[in-house]
């Protein structure tokens, strides 16, 4: 590092030795340089330089300009704008009550950086001292300081603190000096994770602000709390990203003590300085927010980095989450108090109790039909909406418990269920559904949020769900009948570039919602149809969907949600586009969608937190006293984030139906920080779990409330938990042992279904089974899974250490858990053969034991 007064500085730029006498600073070392140098308004940022592959390059255009913000009195919290949808009309519709809140304090003139009196200037002076510089200006409002250093830990970084010590009383807001800009036609990618990521420049503000599809073209500032990894970021075609990275701490805690503080707004983050220049900045604080109201002399400071690396926005993101916020590091927090193979098991008997699990049963059609209650927003529910959810999972339940209860008194009359809410009428809408819920007291099948017709609810509520139980009932001729139907209803929906509508109008079979594109992964249904009925006219259906979808979704990062009442709010449909994109590969083996599929797993890494840094910080949760990781959102996915989605108000989600998803890609690419969010979001969840249902939570607002008005979703619980397990066992069994997977499920995530047919266990055929009791003794953050080699007469004990310590213990058998009159004759452990008395385990961790039971 050097720092020059009136010395000489020899600088090695691109190969070139220059020598330079002057009195101006630089940060220098062998990764990046910066230099100053006086202008008339004071001290400018020169030259940026960058060491890639052996050569110093430039691409950033350099400032050092800074930006105060100040008022007098605090900023109005009411929007003096409104905006339009790209086909004309207001935006949003006044029915999208959920989002008013959320879109009326996202557009003031604080949101929207129009407030405030702004001070933008350049130091008029600097000294050095030893291992950094501090620059100073004096406005009229306050004296401001700033500390800049390079991090001789992170080399690509650079260190700044700054100070602002007021003169007057008012409210106050420093932004982040601009160390550069990015010129539009030389940005490749831009991004505020959790809230949009793109690499063009989007008009429509409505479009760019309420759904990512496109760069917002104004400087708005977000709050922290939908922006997973605190890094907003602009990567160049040259292939250089600037990102800025707040101290840890500066943001909201959303449980900072005793309560929820999900909603507090102390940071305040950008992908543009406040003159709309494509630069990365942070807000701290927030002018007319928290900390933000001043008298003279009382002081605000606060510390973050700038990050220059010669890598893409995904490295970017890496560093922020691991080496700044150690989200890596703080998975060894994670200690599960009940193990997720238990949870199964406890959620069986919550599901087969009709109370618990509110199951109702109603004739429909000459049909007795079942779904469990949902007590959620429906339009016309008079709390009478019924829906099942996952029906893979359903009937995966059923046949590895081989349950009387499920198989004869819930299975049949959810097939029903099914069966009726196809539209069978010709016309327009016949292979299509209905509705996703029946209303008993109507005695009709609706949508979520008025009279419309989705082609993805079609993929979703027929071909996925009818595809699944296919799987486990191939000879099912009606079932099959009904999913040809969906089917070919689908294809014929096509549009010739691939594409399908967002919706229809039910009533005017018109499409509607012209404003969005229908970038979800619809055409995953032509995947199910290819796999199920070998037409090759659903495979090259799906292949030209998929093509359109990844060049309209995948490279430009705007995707489509699929909740209705969220107006689509961009949300878990991305994870699961990955996964379609996946399974699309394996039947045709052109690796651009394994590419493709890639791509948008690491987009999908975007919404997942990764702050604030997990802790053992004592917390109080409703009177229980719990640690800070115990509670933590690191490791968590949302519904929909960005500024109009449920994240908002209520946090992530427990339904980490990424999991498994995610366990495949790290297998695929390598990449740890899959493995770790998929560990981090299933693995010491337990302050989420009702101890008497062992059902988690939805939302991490409502800790462990259960599942409060959404029963349905235990069945999605024990699908993710099966996937991510099963995925983790392939990984860590290196192939030796893997279960067929089928179709992922509808809406929620890209989690698949298992147990329709045997797999392999070290070359042996196993069917996956769930035998209560038959294993005891394992710790809590082992799972044990199961499966059995009935002509063998075999069973195989799968232990899973789920936890980064290593884990020792002892387990017993009790064969009369397994079947009536089932007596052991030995026991050994499977890979090696080498017999066992009493399974004594030590296993490292995320390691894996398995042991082969032989009965007599």
């Amino acid at each position: 590092m050097k720092y020059i007064l009136t010395i000489v500085c020899w600088i090695t730029i691109s190969g070139l030795v220059i020598g330079q006498k002057s009195a101006s600073p630089v940060l220098v070392n062998d990764h990046i340089q910066v230099l100053w140098k006086k202008a008339k308004d004071g001290w400018l940022v020169d030259k940026i330089l960058l060491k890639k592959e052996g050569k110093w390059v430039e691409g950033l255009t350099p400032s050092g300009e800074y930006t105060l913000l100040y008022s007098e009195t605090k900023p109005s919290e009411e929007p003096k704008e409104t905006f339009q949808k790209i086909t004309g009309g207001t935006f949003p519709e006044e029915n999208y009550h959920y989002q008013e809140k959320q879109w009326k304090e996202s557009t003031t003139e604080v949101s929207l950086n129009k407030a405030g009196q702004v001070f933008s200037f350049l130091p008029s002076s600097f000294s050095g001292k030893k291992n950094e510089l501090e620059f100073t200006k004096e406005t009229e409002v306050a004296t401001v300081k700033a500390t800049w250093k390079l991090d001789p830990q992170f080399p690509n970084d650079i260190q700044v603190t700054m100070r602002l010590i007021p003169k007057k009383k008012g409210f106050f807001s420093l932004a982040t000096p601009t160390l550069a800009s990015v010129p539009v036609n030389q940005m490749a990618w831009t991004s505020v994770p959790g809230y949009f990521q793109g690499n063009f420049m989007q008009e429509n503000f409505a479009l760019a602000y309420a759904y990512g599809h496109g760069i917002p073209a104004r400087p708005v500032v977000y709050r922290e709390r939908c922006a997973t990894t605190l890094s907003p970021l602009v990567s160049t075609k040259n292939g250089i990203t600037l990102s800025v990275i707040p101290e840890p701490g500066l943001a909201r805690d959303p449980w900072a003590k005793d309560k929820f503080t999900q909603i507090d707004w102390l940071l305040g983050l950008s992908h543009m300085n406040r003159k709309a220049q494509l630069s990365p900045t942070l807000y701290h604080p927030v002018l007319g927010e928290q900390k933000s109201e001043r008298n003279a002399g009382e002081e605000i400071s606060y510390s973050f980095r700038y990050s220059l690396i010669a890598g893409d926005w995904f490295a970017s993101i890496k560093h922020a989450a691991n080496d700044i916020y150690k989200f890596h590091e703080t998975l060894s927090l994670r200690q599960s108090k009940q193990a997720l193979t238990d949870r199964i098991e406890k959620m069986h008997g919550y599901l087969t109790d009709p109370k618990t699990s509110l199951w109702n049963i109603e004739e429909y059609e000459g049909k007795q039909i079942g779904a469990q209650s949902y007590l959620g927003g429906v339009v016309g529910s008079q709390k009478d909406a019924m829906k099942n959810a996952d029906y893979g999972a359903m009937w995966m339940l059923a046949n590895a418990t081989n349950d009387p209860e499920l198989k004869e008194k819930v299975l049949p009359p959810a097939l029903n269920f099914k069966l009726v809410q196809q539209e069978t009428k010709k016309g327009f809408f016949d292979g299509a559904i209905e509705g996703q819920y029946y209303l008993a007291k109507s005695k009709k099948f609706v949508e979520e949020w008025g009279e419309v017709v989705e082609p993805i609810a079609l993929t979703y509520y027929v071909l996925l769900d009818m595809g699944n139980m296919l799987l486990f009932e191939p000879d099912n001729a009606e079932l099959k009948e009904k999913l040809r139907l969906g089917a070919d209803k689908l294809l014929s929906w096509q549009n010739a570039d691939g594409s399908w509508a967002v919706a229809y109008d039910r009533k005017t079979e018109q499409e509607i919602f012209k404003d969005i594109k229908d970038i979800r992964p619809t055409f995953y249904g032509m995947i199910v149809a290819y796999r199920l009925l070998k037409d090759e006219k659903y495979l090259k259906a799906a292949q030209k969907g998929a093509d359109w979808f990844i060049k309209n979704a995948v490279e430009t990062g705007a995707f489509l949600g699929v909740c209705g009442d969220a107006r689509y709010a961009p949300d878990f449909a991305t994870g699961q586009s990955a996964q379609a994109l996946l399974d699309l590969y394996d039947f045709t083996k052109n690796k651009k969608y394994q590419d493709a599929a890639v791509t948008c797993a690491k987009i999908y890494t975007t919404s997942v937190y990764t702050h604030p840094i997990a802790n053992r910080n004592p917390k109080t949760v409703n009177g229980a006293n719990l640690e800070d990781w115990e509670i933590s959102q690191t490791g968590l996915s949302f519904e929909h984030g960005g500024i109009f989605g449920s994240a908002t108000r209520l946090g992530p989600i427990q339904l980490a139906s990424h999991a498994g998803m995610f366990i495949r890609m790290h297998q695929l690419t390598g990449e740890q920080i899959f493995a770790d969010m998929a560990r981090s979001a299933a693995i010491g969840r337990h302050a989420f779990v009702d101890s008497k249902t062992s059902v988690a939570s939805y939302y991490w607002a409502a800790m462990n409330k259960g599942a409060g008005p959404y029963p349905h979703h235990a069945w999605w619980q024990i699908g993710w938990i099966t996937d991510y397990l099963l995925s983790e066992v392939a990984l860590r069994s290196k192939g030796k042992i893997e279960f067929p997977r089928g179709f992922v499920t509808p809406k929620v995530g890209p989690h698949q279904t298992y147990g329709f047919e045997p797999g392999t266990v070290f070359g042996e055929k196993a069917k996956l089974v769930i035998r209560g009791g038959f294993v005891a003794g394992n710790q809590p953050t082992v799972d044990c899974i199961l499966a059995e080699n009935a002509a063998k007469n075999e069973a195989y004990v799968i232990l899973l250490n789920n936890r980064a310590q290593p884990s020792e213990g002892q387990i017993t058998f009790n064969p009369e858990k397994w079947g009536t009159g089932k007596k052991i004759k030995n026991i050994a452990k499977t890979a090696s053969g080498s017999a066992v008395n009493s399974p004594s385990y030590q296993i490292p961790g995320f390691g894996m034991e398995v042991y082969t039971v032989r009965f007599e």
